[in-house]
């Protein structure tokens, strides 16, 4: 719920896909397209979809469904997914149609020269096709505009190029789950850890990344923009550890980790001043109008920031050998606070 308003679950586009292709391949078989068209959902339950497009020629056939993330601001919500189901064989191979990105590095759950279609999705697209009848067929999925989209995703930096990747587990969008963001960092940090890369650095926002990249001289696949979930970087390294891990930030998402916090988002609840003043040991940094206004009366409180974020993450870690190291910048990326150990 959000203002004691329920909130709309949605779907994933691996959910979408697989309708689509059981639709297509009802079509290749039959003639007919089922609309709406009922596929299984990993976790049980079924789920139908209105199609939004259909074709059927010699060659194969076609269908279309527009993604319906519910109140989720997925970048995909309303994009239209797109599948071709053609014969071929033996079993079910899949291609990246337009829209779709290829993989070209190690690390993710695809080895490079797939197309960007996860194994969970292809594993709804089979079972979804066993309820027709025994599949030989190529399934290519493409999405509408789905390069431009995939800018304003974090597909570039891990080596999913030329459009989205078709993603989901359970097939459902929980909204505000913020799972896709998540899996990127996982996702990040795997490919770093395949190129073997030794120290990789989170960063909250664009100007911290720059700021760090720049300080330890860290190309882009050492990069992982964790926004504000330090926490869900910090689980995945507990099982899956890296020699040494920079976390970066500005002042404000600093103060919230060093006072405990390990999702930073404005909603998770605003610093607490009085607590930084403590930490800073200047008592007129309690009535400061902002974090940045309390690191201009304090200008030291940058170190006991760093130490006391330090000290929740390290506790995150539950004693990963991971050397941690925080750094902290003001919003114009000079460092004002660095703690490690």
């Amino acid at each position: 719920m959000e203002n004691g308003t329920n909130l709309r679950r949605g779907w994933t586009t691996g959910a979408c896909a697989a309708a689509a292709a059981k639709a297509a391949f009802t079509a290749l078989r039959t003639g007919m397209f089922p609309d709406p068209v009922e596929i299984p959902l990993p976790r049980g339950g079924r789920v139908a979809f209105a199609l939004a497009e259909t074709r059927l020629d010699h060659d194969g056939a076609h269908a279309a469904i527009v993604k319906d993330a519910g109140d989720d601001p997925d970048v995909t919500h309303g994009a239209l997914i797109r599948v071709r189901v053609s014969a071929a064989g033996p079993g079910i191979s899949f291609r990246a149609g337009a829209g779709v990105g290829t993989v070209t590095r190690a690390g993710l759950p695809l080895p490079p020269g797939e197309p960007a279609i996860n194994p969970m999705p292809r594993q709804m697209i089979r079972d979804a096709l066993a309820e027709v009848g025994r599949a030989d067929v190529e399934v290519e999925i493409g999405v509408e505009n789905g390069a431009r989209l995939a800018e304003r995703t974090l597909n570039g930096r891990l080596g999913i190029v030329g459009g989205l990747s078709i993603l989901g587990t359970t097939g459902i969008v929980v909204p505000y789950s913020c799972a896709a963001w998540i899996d990127s960092i996982h996702r990040g940090i795997d490919v770093a850890r395949a190129a073997g890369i030794g120290h990789i650095a989170g960063a909250t926002g664009s100007t911290s990344e720059a700021a760090i990249a720049a300080l330890h001289g860290l190309p882009e696949i050492a990069l992982i923009e964790m926004g504000d979930f330090v926490g869900g970087l910090l689980r995945y390294l507990r099982r899956h550890p890296v020699p040494k891990l920079t976390i970066a930030g500005g002042v404000a998402k600093m103060a919230k980790l060093a006072q405990g916090r390990l999702d930073l988002h404005s909603k998770r609840g605003a610093v607490d001043m009085a607590e930084l003043a403590a930490l800073a040991g200047v008592p007129g940094v309690a009535e400061a109008n902002t974090v940045a206004e309390a690191f201009m009366l304090a200008p030291s409180l940058g170190e006991a920031v760093a130490q006391g974020a330090w000290h929740t993450a390290n506790t995150a870690l539950e004693g990963a050998p991971v050397a941690l190291e925080i750094v902290v910048f003001d919003r114009a990326g000079r460092l004002v606070g660095r703690h490690e150990r």
